[in-house]
């Protein structure tokens, strides 16, 4: 029976892939990334929406093997959530079509696990789309890679997943019109465990991208990588009830800030008694400082089991759209390096340095954690650092991660048939250093550092055979 699964997911992906082989082309005059960037932060402000199986239980992680049957929000009406979001001046808005315990809530092919086997029987992400476009409202979707009622989480993951996640993805870009963004969850965070090499983002990413070139994609767990670059996402993403801050002095990123009016996510009990977060401090010490720190903010705003929103958050989103006048421009975004989407594929692979201070041996170069670093003995006049990638591949970018902005001037150099040849030569002061070039084919990558602000350290060495 599992085979048989897996087969048909297989083929209803490829059949979808084959109906978008026209569409998945992108359009004449289709604007470039940096454009895209520009346009969502312009948008300001926009309604997370998070409604899903969740909504019907105490826990906003909700139990894998519940009943679709407890779905049942008997007097749904997206339009009055997208009438609140008018009322707050919100310009978009983002639904969880799927949560982490898998339950979708669209019409999908793809599994039983979804709304259309509950009570309801309404494709709840087409009449959102509907419901938002009507008002002139952009509209975006929530989808989550971990999955536990279909067990997509460490240890479990079969191609079948992976095609299920490709599958889904094609259905939520295929059939509800033109989507903005896409915020992705549960990857590559420390409470799923999911790597980007269990489900490769850049296969992923780049589906996205021939499905709807204009969609944006965004990793809500892409916080865990320095600030000053844009890793696997093309919008930097700050979760405020994960402790995840924007720094409103010196961001310099496209970001998008994220916080609930309410204390949970998902709809609590004593959400319409209980009172929302201060409109003026969502206005002032959020909505306004944000937009012109490049950073545009999203306000979750939870439907109760009725699928309505209670009448005090309703009340909330009124005070805030008669607080904020919505009369300042954002400023035009700085330069920054395009995202880096590809696999590092110098992660873990046996390294090699000269000498190490203290306990800061090489391994901590590429050991894919930015709170560690190698560190060079101060007495090594020209510290070098050096990955054995374990046989001949090829690649065609190199990052070096610098937090202590301690290397002043550097060469990159590979090697290839015993031999060493140089890539570059480089004197970048970022603190993530990126370099992209042709493609290259070597077994080891060395860094040569000419010279130090006192001591070299490096947070993560990365090197990647990006798709182009």
């Amino acid at each position: 029976m599992r085979k048989n699964v897996s087969i048909l997911l297989c083929l209803a992906f490829l059949c979808s892939l084959a109906i978008q082989g026209l569409k998945a082309q992108p359009a004449e005059g289709t604007p470039d990334l940096r454009t895209l960037q520009q346009q969502f932060v312009d948008l300001k402000f926009g309604m997370f929406i998070h409604f899903n199986i969740p909504t019907f239980m105490s826990d906003d992680w909700a139990d894998p093997d519940a009943s679709p049957a407890i779905f049942n929000p008997v007097k749904l009406d997206c339009n009055q959530w997208a009438e609140a979001a008018k009322a707050a001046r919100m310009r978009y808005g983002c639904l969880t079509t799927k949560h982490h315990s898998g339950f979708c809530i669209w019409d999908t092919k793809t599994t039983g696990y979804n709304v259309m086997n509950g009570p309801l029987k309404r494709d709840v992400v087409k009449e959102y789309v509907e419901a938002f476009r009507k008002r002139g409202l952009k509209t975006m979707l929530y989808y989550s890679i971990l999955d536990t009622h279909h067990k997509l989480r460490p240890g479990f993951i079969t191609k079948a997943h992976i095609n299920m996640v490709k599958a889904q993805l094609t259905e939520l870009l295929t059939n509800y019109g033109e989507i903005t963004a896409i915020i992705i969850d549960g990857w590559d965070a420390p409470w799923s465990r999911i790597s980007y090499e269990d489900v490769p983002f850049q296969e992923i990413y780049r589906l996205i991208k021939r499905l709807q070139p204009d969609c944006l994609v965004m990793d809500l767990n892409a916080a865990k990588y320095p600030k000053e670059a844009l890793f696997y996402t093309d919008i930097k993403s700050y979760e405020q009830n994960a402790g995840q801050h924007i720094s409103k002095e010196s961001n310099q990123l496209p970001a998008l800030s994220c916080l609930p009016i309410n204390k949970n996510w998902f709809w609590k009990e004593e959400f319409p008694t209980s009172p929302v977060k201060d409109p003026t401090v969502i206005v002032k010490e959020n909505l306004e400082p944000f937009n012109q720190a490049y950073c545009n903010f999203i306000l979750n705003v939870a439907p109760n089991r009725d699928g309505l929103i209670d009448p005090n958050a309703v009340e909330g989103l009124k005070k805030i759209g008669a607080i904020w006048k919505d009369n300042t421009a954002v400023p035009e975004l700085p330069a920054y390096d395009a995202p880096i989407t590809a696999t590092n594929i110098a992660k873990h692979k046996p390294a090699n340095s000269s000498w190490s201070d203290d306990m800061w041996i090489m391994d901590f170069a590429n050991d894919n954690d930015f709170t560690t670093s190698w560190r060079s003995n101060k007495q090594v006049a020209k510290p070098w650092l050096e990955i054995d990638l374990d046989k001949c591949h090829s690649f065609n970018m190199i990052t070096i991660t610098d937090l202590q902005e301690s290397i002043k001037s550097y060469r990159l150099l590979y090697e290839t048939d015993g031999v060493w040849k140089e890539i570059c030569s480089g004197d970048k002061s970022d603190k993530v250093k990126v370099h992209r070039f042709d493609r290259l084919w070597g077994n080891k990558i060395k860094i040569e550092i000419d010279s130090t602000d006192g001591q070299a350290s490096i947070a993560e060495f990365g090197v990647y055979d990006e798709q182009r």
